[in-house]
């Protein structure tokens, strides 16, 4: 199978994004909040050791729960971190695991022209590809990106057949993925969440909503960025309230604060001077929020 069906591919765990998860408001909540879920998926021998420390045998329970698919779904609005998020999560529990593994990004194209049989055709070699890969001992990690475009409900009267046929190719491989104890786990990523078929979403182990910063994270991540500036407490509270919901507005995302507003702070200033309290501010009035995707 070509990386063609791959936007990329990345052997974990990898230090890049290692480094990136410390940038990353509320990393760290996020993982611990899904660690034990995926290490339950993940490492079933470990959890078949602690069931018979505790009670000298394997009770119902923990055979329940390792049938359940190693599928999370990330849903939340454009710009809140689901792709990298998924990214950074796939490295730290290689690394936690001490195991080798690799990240794939499924591509859309995949979905191909349309021809009849294509999709579902490019679809199984996609996940024939990442099965090989595993051998006997690495971890897969599949990134489904945009997920609302290749998962969408084949209740949908717009939904064409070869859509439809996609769907429960994709359902199938879902299924599929118990029978490798844990060791391939697939990420679905969406903005559109009610789009998805119901029975994609009915495997799901968890569900992660990614929201627009709180008044918390976006404090956190302007402090950390601004770190070394010079900019007063008092500039840092009003970007802050500044950049919440209100008066209409939804309010800044994570990207908006990072790729937007944070440019259009140094280019105020440079190159003919140190950036000051009111290009901080200036930004905030001059870059609108993204607007919410319904």
């Amino acid at each position: 199978m070509s990386d063609e069906a791959f936007e990329f591919v990345v052997v974990l765990p990898d230090a890049a994004l290692a480094d990136e998860a410390t940038t990353l408001v509320g990393f760290e909540r996020r993982y611990a909040r899904l660690k034990k879920d995926l290490v339950l998926l993940a490492d079933p021998a470990a959890l078949e050791t602690w069931a018979k420390r505790e009670y000298g045998a394997v009770p119902p329970i923990v055979s329940r729960v390792q049938q359940r698919c190693p599928l999370f779904a990330l849903e939340g609005d454009v710009g809140n971190g689901k792709t990298a998020f998924a990214r950074c999560a796939a490295s730290r529990l290689c690394a936690d695991l001490n195991k080798d593994g690799n990240l794939y990004a499924l591509s859309t194209r995949v979905r191909g022209s349309g021809r009849v049989g294509e999709a579902s055709t490019r679809i199984n070699a996609a996940f024939e590809r990442v099965v090989a890969d595993l051998g006997k001992n690495r971890f897969g990690f599949l990134l489904i990106d945009e997920a609302d475009s290749l998962v969408t409900s084949r209740g949908e009267e717009h939904s064409h057949l070869e859509d439809k046929v996609a769907v429960n190719t994709i359902i199938q491989k879902v299924d599929d993925l118990r029978r490798h104890g844990g060791r391939l786990v697939v990420f679905l990523a969406t903005n559109r969440i009610a789009t998805l078929d119901a029975a994609v979403l009915r495997r799901a182990a968890a569900v992660e909503t990614f929201a627009r910063p709180d008044e918390n994270e976006r404090r956190e991540l302007l402090a950390q960025d601004l770190t070394g500036l010079g900019i007063t407490a008092t500039t840092l509270d009003a970007a802050v309230a500044r950049s919440g919901a209100h008066n209409g507005s939804p309010g800044y995302t994570f990207s908006d604060l990072r790729t937007r507003v944070l440019p259009r702070i140094l280019a105020s200033a440079f190159p003919d001077r140190k950036i000051a309290d009111e290009d901080v501010l200036g930004a905030l009035n001059d870059v609108k929020p993204s607007p919410v995707v319904r």
